[in-house]
């Protein structure tokens, strides 16, 4: 029976067991917890039955052992799979931690633990609750007045999902606050060590900004503001954000320094392993679980394990065992990013350990170059010379001063300042390189089977050249095949063999984006941004929706934008698009210049000669594409009645856009023109004022659209609006329901709409 034990205990440690049962648990997760197509899940059953069969037939005296723990994961991640239902009753309540709630002004947002599971909450508090919260202490919500909805999806190709990010925490409802009342909680081990953290952030957040932003980055895994965006921006598009993540390279210092001190004092190194378990403890609760910490810490702690009880793993089977555990706290843990990039490069770390640093380097942006694509569209070309430099310079300078800025900050806070002053100059430098976004390419985003295959080809190629085995002619025929598929992908996206017309969802705003095939022209009709009622700093609009859809698409660059008025829900974001996007010509009615607020947006970032001023007669002619100009007759100011208003023609389908013109401009239209429509973009965002019973008989449209945003104050697009459309039977579709709306027409594939959320019934 010993013996039986024995082999059975080695059995599990022979190479590939735990890699690849650690890959079948991960195919698994997807299964279970993504929202997958027919396609996806006949992939991950593939994957999934392979895997299986592959591990049952190398290690077939542990198929029971295999059988059962893929049984019982299952059961785990099916139990995890529920999902909160949340409700605002008489007696219901919300726990929360002050260190995991945001403040901005009197406005808090939080993640929120209640009986049946998390959620989010925000709201307004009133100075009293700001107190409160300001002690640090856990704060019950109770006597709750709001709305409960549902995390809103990504309503835009490229954009952000906010659901499915949440979703990877389990949480899927968020509550909006009207009124509530608070109670401060000081009891409880948890509530103590939560009461720490938001002390610690209290402290940093009094040191000079530079060194309190890296100092929330490296001990908390958080930004703390979003005036720090431009720096993560910096790093990012020079390719090396990856080391202000809390990883592998923290834990390795961390557990050397702990090491050391307890050599020094003679320690065994048992109590050594104590002592640095102790503090990788503490870093995985201030980091608040950060995916890249755990998995080095994980592993770290498995591998000393194994080894002080002198049983033997490879390290891409420790990494395995350590993917099983970490799935094991958290089921839901490859629904994040940053979880998939970390186990991602760990492995790639294993699969090119034999090769130098610099050929080392190139393998691993080439293995994370797939999912650099899929999730963020662009990437650096000279990331690997950057690395070279900005990598040191964030090791032996940035680290050093931000951890013994942590320890002198209270006694000598003139020290601080100084201190700051070099990171200062340092991140000054950083920024002028990457304004000049050398080395940065626009590749555009790829599907997931394209990443699926280009993650398995790129993991062939490390795998033939680290097995000296491999022919080189074998070697040779992969990172051929790779190339020829990353070009055919790139082809497709810069050379698309369709144009379109897509109505972007921007919310209470309008822009729209026309493009045409093969050797593609690109343009914008407005480009939204955000009414701010409270004169709030906000974050445009174009860098969370549009800058991401154009990335997307694989579009650097504008042919033209053509501007319908001054209001800052068509022209507000226009300024940051001029600062991120070359735009080669700027359209608009003569008169809008002339206005002094104007002016303001497009200072400095447009020359003279791309500004065109247009009316009513004139032409904008591209070959392949024409703009003929409708309204206005005479220059304005750029307000809604002196809105730029054009057609065009594509695939035989005649569309026209008239901004906010109202009614006596659509009748000066019909006076001048006779026009025709087969699509029209209702003015003024379905708004009483515009769109004129007699002006739509005229045009006599198949279809109109609504951009207006969900739930607006103005109550677009208006009852009256809507009534004229069912009256005259005109199709209509509205961004709020449809998010982003979009005409493919050309190739092959005859024209036709689609919308990016599924349309509820009218």
């Amino acid at each position: 029976m010993q013996d039986l034990r024995i082999n059975w205990k080695f059995s599990i440690l022979r190479p590939g067991f735990f890699l690849l049962l650690g890959l079948l648990l991960i195919g698994l997760s997807f299964i279970i917890f993504q929202k997958q197509n027919v396609t996806q899940k006949l992939v991950c059953y593939a994957l999934i039955s392979f895997l299986t069969l592959l591990l049952i037939y190398k290690f077939s005296n542990l198929k029971w052992v295999i059988l059962l723990s893929v049984l019982l994961m299952a059961i785990i991640f099916h139990v995890d799979n529920k999902e909160t239902k949340f409700m605002l009753t008489p007696h219901a309540t919300v726990d929360v931690y002050p260190d995991q709630v945001k403040i901005s002004d009197d406005w808090f947002s939080a993640e929120a633990k209640t009986p049946g599971g998390r959620i989010l909450i925000s709201g307004k508090l009133t100075p009293n609750q700001l107190r409160k919260i300001a002690q640090g202490y856990q704060i019950t919500f109770s006597h709750l007045a709001g709305e409960v909805s549902q995390i809103e999806p990504a309503s835009n190709y490229g954009q952000f999902d906010l659901r499915s990010f949440y979703r990877s925490k389990n949480i899927t409802q968020q509550v909006k606050l009207t009124s509530c009342n608070l109670k401060v909680e000081k009891r409880g081990f948890w509530n103590y060590l939560h009461y720490l953290r938001y002390r610690l952030k209290t402290y940093l957040h009094k040191m000079p900004p530079i060194l309190s932003f890296f100092s929330y980055e490296l001990l908390l895994g958080e930004n703390p503001s979003q005036d720090f965006q431009p720096i993560l921006n910096n790093y990012r598009d020079l390719g090396v954000i990856h080391i202000l993540s809390i990883s592998g390279l923290h834990v390795g210092i961390y557990t050397l320094v702990i090491s050391t001190i307890c050599y020094f004092f003679k320690l065994t190194e048992n109590e050594a392993f104590c002592f640095c378990l102790l503090i990788l403890l503490v870093g995985i609760f201030l980091c608040n679980g950060q995916a890249g910490f755990v998995r080095a810490s994980l592993t770290y702690i498995i591998g000393k394990i194994l080894t002080l009880n002198k049983l033997q793993i490879n390290k891409p089977d420790l990494l395995g065992l350590t993917a099983i555990i970490h799935l094991l706290i958290n089921p839901r843990l490859m629904l994040g990013t940053g979880a998939l990039l970390s186990y991602i490069l760990a492995l790639g770390l294993e699969l090119t350990n034999k090769m130098t640093n610099f050929k080392q380097s190139v393998a691993l942006n080439m293995l994370l170059l797939p999912l650099l694509l899929f999730y963020f569209f662009q990437f650096n070309f000279l990331t690997v010379i950057f690395n070279l430099i900005i990598v040191p310079y964030f090791n032996w300078v940035v680290m050093p001063i931000t951890f013994l800025n942590l320890m002198v900050f209270k006694i000598t806070p003139h020290l601080s300042w100084l201190l700051e002053g070099i990171l200062e100059k340092s991140e000054q430098l950083i920024a002028r390189f990457s304004r000049t976004q050398i080395g940065l390419f626009t590749f555009g985003k790829i599907n997931w089977w394209q990443c699926l295959f280009l993650l398995l080809l790129t993991s062939a190629i490390l795998v033939a050249i680290n097995e000296q085995t491999s022919s080189i002619k074998f070697k040779k025929y992969l990172l051929k095949g790779t190339l020829f598929f990353y070009l055919i992908i790139f082809l497709s996206i810069h050379f698309p063999l369709q144009g379109q017309v897509t109505f972007i969802d921007v919310g209470q705003g309008d822009s729209i984006l026309i493009s045409t095939p093969l050797f593609r022209r690109v343009f914008l009709i407005d480009v939204g941004g955000k009414l701010n009622f409270n004169g709030k700093k906000v974050t445009p609009q174009v860098n969370k929706i549009t800058i991401p859809f154009l990335k997307a698409q694989g579009i650097s660059k504008i042919d033209g934008i053509f501007l319908s008025h001054q209001d800052a829900d068509h022209v507000g974001d226009l300024g940051p698009l001029l600062d991120q996007v070359k735009v080669k010509k700027l359209y608009m009615a003569q008169g809008l210049l002339d206005n002094p607020s104007f002016r303001k947006r497009i200072a400095s970032r447009i020359g003279k000669k791309q500004v065109v001023q247009l009316l009513a007669g004139q032409n904008v002619k591209y070959p392949d594409i024409s703009f003929a100009i409708v309204y206005p007759f005479k220059p304005g100011i750029g307000k809604n009645e002196d809105s730029l208003s054009l057609t065009f023609k594509l695939a035989r389908k005649q569309w026209l856009f008239t901004g906010d013109l109202g009614q006596a401009g659509e009748a000066e239209i019909m006076a001048k023109y006779h026009l025709h429509a087969d699509y029209f973009k209702l003015g003024h965002h379905g708004s009483r004022t515009a769109s004129n019973p007699d002006f739509l008989k005229a045009l006599q449209p198949e279809r109109v659209f609504v951009s207006a945003g969900r739930h607006n104050r103005f109550g677009h697009p208006h009852e009256e609006t809507i009534g004229t459309l069912q009256n005259q039977h005109i199709s209509w579709a509205s961004t709020q329901d449809c998010g982003m709306i979009t005409w493919n027409y050309g190739g092959l594939m005859k024209p036709k709409f689609k919308q990016f959320l599924p349309v509820a019934k009218k």
